[in-house]
């Protein structure tokens, strides 16, 4: 049986719905399986597969204790008419290269991938002690898309509620709009004074707080989970797209079966990038992955030194998802990279808490770095990169992208390796810089800038999005830091 246990101890044994259900370990570890890896999938038989088929054959193997009827189930709910392209995450040729849209979802973002599926598992996993009035309350701090994700995705959800925080003033119009107009009677949405590391240091506090969790478990029947990707639930779904991509190469006669791809991944929290990482593990022919950064480039100084460091300059820059110097799912990679060694994972751990910063051994470093590229872009290089994209490729891309793209521009091309970037979000839920950087008018409001963009594009802004403008504001709290926790109890209570 695959069973699930801390990054950082052997003493928990979960099934993957336990796993799920609870979402970060006790002792502040990540939830892993040891048998990952052992078991890989046919790929030999990807090509002409739906995203549907794909998915199934994918979280089979990551999630071997949900029935094939409940996967079955889980995946029609959350891959269907919600999306604006049969394929989900359709292949696209960007000149000599290849881009990913992980963004055809309701919320126009990559998590959409993971958190419309997220409920659906959630809902089949059961109370922990037999409590058959227990209720789940997702907590999770967002950089801008995760929060409304995982809202839509949990939104009026039977059994759960959800609460979501984020930085006050530091995401973009259209992502604090998205959330703070967020529909249904069972969530709650806060802005709170501090950046995105601040606001996740404390909701993995508010996990770890032994005293809260029997608060709420003996006052209102509640537990606590997460849909931020530290939950296992959210990042296994997003293993599925690596698997999608080399489907589509395969139809598209790009690459022969066995054939190796690169992928350039923006990413902040390390996520994104460690679902490639997986596919790998499970057989994926898989070259290297590209982590490519903004102006907060603590994963390029890692994976080019070998040590983190946390303790350094916060940027705010134009793409915020990105603005993140806790990269929580890098324990996860380190973990399997150090030959499953939970005691040094504790170790570095403990010094990242403790000091800010830790540094992995020498040869762990460079089996890192034979697989994980790394780069990053300024705000000028993406401005640039962005009307650079348009005007080679006649294709907009969004601030995010926009590193990736700078980085693969960077890299040294194999003409036998085939390159996709993967485009996390849609450039309409960032229309003021997309506009600044094609030169086009950004003097409105980002609704003014949307028409703009899509009047000089030919392109169409998503209805979602676009509808924002006139939608209701339901919440504008604004928090301290210090008092997430009481906010979450509060809201527990209305459960």
């Amino acid at each position: 049986m695959t069973t699930f246990h801390s990054t950082r101890s052997t003493t928990d044994s979960l099934t993957s719905k336990q796993a799920i259900r609870k979402g970060i370990a006790d002792d502040g570890g990540l939830f892993v399986t040891d048998s990952l890896g052992e078991t890989h999938v046919d790929i030999a038989s990807l090509a002409g597969k739906s995203y549907q088929q794909i998915a199934f054959d994918v979280l089979s193997v990551l999630l071997p204790d949900f029935t094939e009827t409940e996967l079955k189930a889980c995946i029609s709910e959350a891959y269907g008419a919600q999306w604006s392209d049969e394929k989900i995450t359709p292949v696209k040729p960007l000149g000599d290269d290849y881009v990913m849209e992980l963004f055809n979802g309701p919320t126009s973002a990559f998590k959409d991938v993971a958190l419309q599926i997220l409920p659906r598992f959630m809902a089949r996993t059961t109370p922990t002690d037999g409590d058959d009035n227990e209720k789940i309350m997702i907590v999770t701090a967002t950089s801008g898309d995760t929060g409304k994700a995982a809202l839509a995705g949990f939104a009026d959800a039977e059994g759960t509620g959800i609460t979501v925080f984020y930085p006050e003033g530091k995401v973009s119009q259209v992502q604090e709009l998205q959330m703070s107009t967020q529909a249904g009677s069972n969530v709650n949405v806060c802005a709170v004074k501090g950046n995105f590391d601040d606001a996740q240091s404390a909701v993995k506090r508010i996990f770890g707080d032994r005293e809260l969790a029997n608060r709420l478990a003996s006052d209102s029947h509640v537990v606590l989970s997460s849909a931020n990707s530290i939950n296992v639930g959210r990042l296994v779904p997003q293993v599925v797209y690596y698997f999608s991509a080399y489907a589509q190469l395969l139809e598209q006669q790009v690459i022969n079966v066995g054939d190796e791809v690169e992928f350039v991944v923006p990413t902040g929290n390390f996520g994104d990038i460690l679902a490639g990482y997986y596919a790998k593990l499970l057989g994926l022919p898989v070259k290297h992955l590209v982590v490519a950064s903004d102006k907060n480039n603590v994963l390029f100084d890692f994976l080019t030194s070998g040590t983190y460091n946390r303790q350094r300059p916060f940027y705010q820059t134009i793409s915020p998802s990105m603005d993140i110097l806790i990269s929580s799912n890098l324990e996860r990679m380190l973990y399997y990279m150090s030959g499953k060694d939970t005691r040094l994972i504790a170790m570095l751990m403990n010094d990242l808490n403790q000091w800010g910063a830790y540094e992995v051994p020498e040869p762990m470093l460079a089996k890192i770095r034979s697989l994980f590229g790394t780069g990053w872009a300024d705000e000028d290089q993406v401005r640039e990169m962005i009307a650079d994209c348009w005007n080679k490729n006649h294709y907009v891309i969004d601030p995010h992208t926009a590193c990736g793209y700078y980085v693969m521009q960077q890299m040294p091309r194999d003409p036998l390796t085939p390159r996709v970037l993967l485009s996390t979000a849609s450039p309409y839920k960032f229309p003021r810089v997309v506009n600044e950087s094609l030169g086009l008018d950004a003097s409105g409001t980002d609704f003014e800038c949307m028409d703009v963009l899509a009047e000089a594009t030919g392109t169409t802004a998503p209805a979602a999005l676009r509808g924002l403008e006139t939608a209701n504001v339901r919440f504008d709290h604004v928090v301290d830091i210090d008092s997430m926790e009481d906010f979450v109890e509060q809201a527990a209570k209305t459960l």
